[in-house]
Formats: structure tokens, C-alpha cells, sequence
């Protein structure tokens, strides 16, 4: 049975409880799952019969995060033309207040939960051939994002030290869990980027029962920490990381048991001094040591808890890992093509929602790709996901539904397999020359407004 068709069940009397016209109707048909519209069911509020009903509000906030034009007005607009042609439809105001105040009604609790269980439902039902040696994968990574500057995002995510006041923007981490073989978000955690507990490592701790037995957890050098290593061994959960810079310094493969050139068992002792997150009983119990793998393939020294070297060979793990490479582009479907590098909304409780809201949104896109995946016999990280975001949405703005045609379309185009590129970080076209602000707004306001636009600005 294919992917949609295991979610894709018959509860259109559901359905019509919570969508009041074409547009929640269309994503709700992604949503059609018992397990999925339970937590609709418990999470959304008493409320009245009105135009922006929570899953009203819920699909536009989509709808918003697919488009090219993310503002509140163009939602509205949308919205009044789709229901022009309805029999018996309501008059709809073109001020966005309404919905504004709908979208801040929306429960964070129905945003994370919904997107968690989409994610999971679509990564434990991927055929067994797209994963590896019969496993899961999943890619751990962070990033940041910035978002307008008020004083109550201020608060809660401060701008960097080095920017002066009232010239920076609040910022914050984001450490996502992604699935290897369909792309989509498994969970993520969020929170400032200065401060205790604000680095990675301490985020993807509040994140950690999104493994399951036998999954393997790809990442960087920074997450190859005695203790992670641990807590992963102790979840049955494997490993593969770089090895971090002062270790892989002293690398010795001279030490240890041999397994192949290059490729060793060492062990890895407990530090001696607790981490301030970590309870003294935690720290008292944690093992004096544990064995791990270490293994240079090419130019990188990887680390793993896979300890089987026939089972698993160096060269196969080392193919693996330059696959990590995926949870960056992902960051850059999210950020360029959805436009998350930089939020809209105004406080930081709707930041979050913001956020939560373009990871639906993505799980909601890798579920259109898994099916065309599996109907042409290709794996999801050969289709483009740019490309399905603009068949979706022309399929959205034409109110047609999902059809086998639409998958053949989505499976036409094909992103090369490009394992280990480089490319410069930089630009070739530059920006216009505007100047940075080297004064809060205000201030330079004042001034032009006394002084004038400087003459090269005129």
C-alpha cells in the first residue's frame, strides 16, 4: 500500500467539522488520519461559528508559509475571492485584524504535536528500501533565525553582544531532528543563542526521546561528547559523528584494537568534572568508559558506536556520513525557498507558532514527494522540493485535487546526487549600496529630517 493511501482515510465527516470552505479543505485532505485528527480534536479550543475557525486560521498560516507573499493581507485576499464563488458565503473584511487574532488563538500544543506526528508517520512508514541497511537515519543540526526587533523578542532571544542597541535583531537556535529518507522534521527544540543551555547540544537534550531503538543519529563534530554517547548507547540508539578537533589531533590508529587501516576501537574514559546540567547521581552512574569506533575515510576522522567492522564497513559509513549534507539543504528549503531565514511575527509566542507552522508545512510537502517517490520507484531525496512547492501551490490557487497526475508531475524533475560538493561562501551579484545603520531608525530619521538624505543617496 502506498504511503498516502495508509494515511489517506475516508473521514470527510470529520473533515467538514472543522473546514468552513475550499481552502482548509484542501490541506486537511493531507490530514486525513485518525491518529492525526485526534490531535486536532483534543488540542483545539471551544469556539464560536465564525469565519476563521481554528483550522481555517491553521491552513491559511500554511498557505502563508508556501507562498512567495507571506503577509496577512494577501491570506485574507485570498481568502474572499475563494469564497466569492460559494453559495450563501459571508462577507469577509479585508482588514487582517481578525485573522491576526485568530492565528494567536492557535495553540502551540496543536502546531508541535501535529507536526511531530506527521513527521514520525511518514519516516516509520517508508518503504525498506530507502533506508539504510534496514535502519532509520536521522540527521541532527542547528541553526539560527532572526525575527523583527521588539522588546519583548528582545527579552526572550537577545541580539548578539557585538550590535549595538536598537541596530541588532533578536535571534534565536534552532536544533531540528530530520529524517534522512523522506526529509522530513522529526522535532525540534528552540531557544536563545547566548546564555545557559543555549547551544546545541543542551537543546537536542530536550529533544532526545524523538529516537527510537535501532535508529542512527548522523551529525557534526560538535555532538561527540562522552556523555551524548552514552545516553544514545543507553537508548540502544547508534552514532555517527566527526570527531571532534582537539581528539582528532591526537588520533593515534597505532593505539587501540586494529580492525582495518585507519579503522580502530578505543575507549573513551569519563571526564572528570560534572557538566552544570547534570545531576551528581547521573554523573556518579555513567560508565568510567566506553568503547567506540574511530576511522578516517578520506580527509575526515569519524567516530561511531557501530563497532562491527564487517557489518559495517568504513567505506559504506563514510558514504553515510557525507549524506549529513542533506540536513543543510533542508535548512535551505526552510530558510530560502519557505522564507524562515527571517520571521514576521512580532513576539515571541507567535514566533514559535510561526516556526512550527513552516514545519508542518514542510512535512506536509515531504508527504506529497514520498508518494511521488513511491508511485515512479525513486527516493524522495531525488525529487525537488522547490519544484513541489510551486506544483502545489498552482494545484491550490486552481482548486484541483491531488491526483496521480500531479505525483507524474512532481517526479519529473530530478536533483543530482552531488555527495561531498564545495562551494565558495559568497556571492558574485552584490546587494545595492546601502549603508548599514550605524544609529537606531529614529535617530537617523531625525537627522534627515534636519539635515537632509545624504548627496550621494539623493
Amino acid at each position: 500500500m502506498s504511503i498516502i493511501s495508509q494515511f489517506y482515510l475516508s473521514q470527510q465527516s470529520k473533515i467538514k467539522k472543522y473546514a468552513t470552505n475550499i481552502t482548509a479543505t484542501d490541506f486537511l485532505e493531507l490530514l486525513y488520519n485518525d491518529e492525526w485528527l485526534s490531535i486536532v480534536e483534543e488540542n483545539i479550543p471551544e469556539y464560536r461559528e465564525q469565519i476563521y475557525t481554528p483550522m481555517q486560521t491553521l491552513s491559511m498560516f500554511m498557505a502563508q508559509a508556501l507562498s512567495d507573499d507571506r503577509s496577512c493581507s494577501k491570506a485574507v485576499n485570498d481568502l474572499i475571492i475563494q469564497t466569492q464563488s460559494q453559495e450563501n458565503s459571508r462577507t469577509i473584511s479585508p482588514n487582517t485584524g481578525a485573522y491576526c487574532l485568530a492565528r494567536q488563538k492557535l495553540p502551540l500544543a496543536l502546531l508541535t504535536q501535529l507536526t511531530v506526528k506527521v513527521g514520525n508517520s511518514i519516516s516509520q512508514n517508508t518503504p525498506p528500501q530507502w533506508k539504510w541497511f534496514g535502519r532509520s537515519v536521522r540527521l541532527i543540526d542547528g541553526t539560527t533565525i532572526s525575527m523583527p526587533d521588539t522588546e519583548k523578542s528582545q527579552v526572550a532571544y537577545p541580539q548578539p553582544k557585538n550590535q549595538k542597541e536598537g541596530l541588532g535583531f533578536p535571534i534565536c537556535r534552532l536544533l531540528a531532528v530530520s529524517c534522512l529518507h523522506t526529509g522530513v522534521i522529526l522535532n525540534a527544540s528552540i531557544g536563545p543563542c547566548k546564555g545557559k543551555g543555549s547551544d546545541e547540544k543542551s537543546l537536542l537534550r530536550n529533544v532526545l526521546d524523538t529516537f527510537n531503538v535501532g535508529d542512527i543519529v548522523v551529525g557534526d563534530a560538535f555532538f561527540g561528547s562522552y556523555f551524548l554517547l552514552v545516553e544514545m548507547m543507553n537508548r540502544g540508539v547508534d552514532v555517527l559523528f566527526e570527531q571532534l578537533g582537539p581528539r582528532k589531533l591526537m588520533t593515534d590508529f597505532g593505539k587501540g584494537i586494529a580492525l582495518a587501516k585507519k579503522d580502530h576501537l578505543i575507549d573513551f574514559s569519563k571526564p572528570k568534572i560534572k557538566p552544570d546540567w547534570m545531576t551528581q547521581k547521573a554523573f556518579h552512574e555513567a560508565p568510567e568508559k566506553i568503547t567506540i569506533r574511530e576511522f578516517k575515510v578520506g580527509q575526515k576522522t569519524l567516530i561511531t558506536t557501530m563497532l562491527a567492522a564487517k557489518e559495517y564497513p568504513k567505506k559504506e559509513l563514510g558514504a553515510l556520513f557525507k549524506q549529513r549534507w542533506h540536513v543543510e539543504v533542508d535548512f535551505r528549503n526552510l530558510k530560502t525557498t519557505l522564507g524562515l531565514v527571517v520571521l514576521s511575527c512580532k513576539t515571541p509566542e507567535m514566533c514559535q507558532k510561526e516556526m512550527w507552522v513552516y514545519f508542518l508545512a514542510n512535512n506536509l510537502i515531504r508527504l506529497l514527494m514520498a508518494q511521488a517517490a513511491v508511485e515512479q520507484d525513486l527516493l524522495p531525496r531525488q525529487l525537488s522540493f522547490k519544484h513541489t512547492v510551486q506544483i502545489w501551490n498552482t494545484y491550490f490557487l486552481l482548486e484541483k485535487a491531488l491526483d496521480a497526475p500531479m505525483f507524474a508531475l512532481i517526479a519529473k524533475r530530478l536533483v543530482g546526487n552531488r555527495p561531498g560538493r564545495m562551494e565558495p561562501r559568497a556571492i558574485k551579484r552584490r546587494p545595492k549600496p546601502y549603508k548599514l545603520l550605524m544609529i537606531p531608525r529614529s535617530e537617523a530619521r531625525q537627522d534627515i529630517m534636519k539635515n537632509g538624505h545624504p548627496q550621494k543617496m539623493k
